[in-house]
């Protein structure tokens, strides 16, 4: 959502955004530093709001004058406590309307950089969320990335016992993606991914948890299904690329090998799916074919005991 292009994030907004307003207003100095152009191109931003304090500033001045004309300024406060002097009805309104004018120009004032503010956090907010989703989005292929398949598998193992339910994760590696590459560059192959990303969406259920892990490898989380839906799950995703895939003049044949594991039955934490799923995989990737291997604890356990 959170108009962006691949891989890029808006932070214009932060970088730009003072961290507290009032500091940058220091005296005389803070105008040295600006100089009369940038002084000048401040105030043409943002003119009302300057216009209003100038309103405010002419204001005393002009009363300011009219005192001193009036008056001595250094027997002003005695000629104020004189109790012969009274306020004429003209000089009472005149006073009124200045007084309701600085009233007015200081709320206006104040409701502008409320607003400014609340317009800051709700950009500030935006942001965040904005960067919490890229960090948990694959670039290419806009993709749950390892991050947010991590984050899902944690919530599954948690909640699994509680619910009494089984769930399925499947790690999917594809059948000579390398070549692709090698033989047509990475762009090429970019290309491929995309096609192979939108084939595996339409797949995929709504509920499933969908992550490109890196490279040509993929992830499926799939919530509240026994054996028999899983093995009918791993079908569908080697369905989706029977077909030949069109880039260009270029079709490519690829194939998939898919490893799976059940949640709890072969393993109750993160760490445990991970490993049994990557054990399955690699016994699919050696099938000529495409197809989809469930974790085998006797397989699989003796090939580890062998490896150490």
């Amino acid at each position: 959502p959170w108009g962006l292009g691949p891989g890029q994030s808006s932070l214009r907004f932060l970088k730009a955004r003072p961290l507290a307003c009032g500091r940058a207003m220091k005296g005389l100095a803070v105008t040295a530093a600006l100089g009369p152009k940038s002084l000048i191109q401040i105030i043409a931003k943002h003119r009302w709001s300057s216009l209003r304090d100038a309103v405010v500033l002419t204001g005393i001045m002009v009363f300011a004058v009219l005192v001193a004309r009036h008056y001595d300024i250094f027997s002003f406060f005695a000629a104020l406590a004189d109790p012969t002097r009274a306020i004429t009805p003209a000089e009472a309104v005149v006073l009124a309307a200045l007084f309701v004018g600085c009233v007015y120009a200081f709320i206006s004032r104040r409701i502008y950089e409320e607003r400014c503010d609340e317009t800051y956090h709700k950009q500030l907010a935006s942001e965040v969320s904005e960067l919490r989703a890229l960090a948990m989005q694959d670039s290419l292929t806009r993709l749950p990335n390892r991050r947010a398949l991590l984050a899902a598998l944690d919530t599954a193992t948690r909640n699994c016992a509680c619910e009494n339910r089984r769930h399925a994760f499947f790690l999917l590696d594809l059948n000579h993606f390398k070549s692709v590459n090698d033989c047509y560059g990475h762009a090429a192959g970019d290309n491929v991914l995309k096609v192979i990303v939108e084939r595996f969406r339409r797949a995929a259920r709504p509920s499933y948890v969908l992550a490109r892990l890196g490279g040509a490898e993929f992830a499926v989380l799939s919530y509240a299904v026994d054996r028999r839906a899983a093995e009918a799950i791993g079908r569908r995703f080697i369905a989706a690329l029977e077909h030949d895939i069109s880039c260009g003049e270029h079709h490519h044949s690829l194939g998939v090998a898919i490893g799976a594991a059940l949640m709890p039955d072969d393993g109750t934490t993160t760490e445990t799916l991970m490993r049994q799923a990557d054990l399955a995989m690699y016994r699919a990737k050696k099938c000529a074919q495409s197809t989809v291997t469930f974790f085998d604890p006797k397989i699989d356990t003796l090939k580890v005991v062998h490896s150490s």
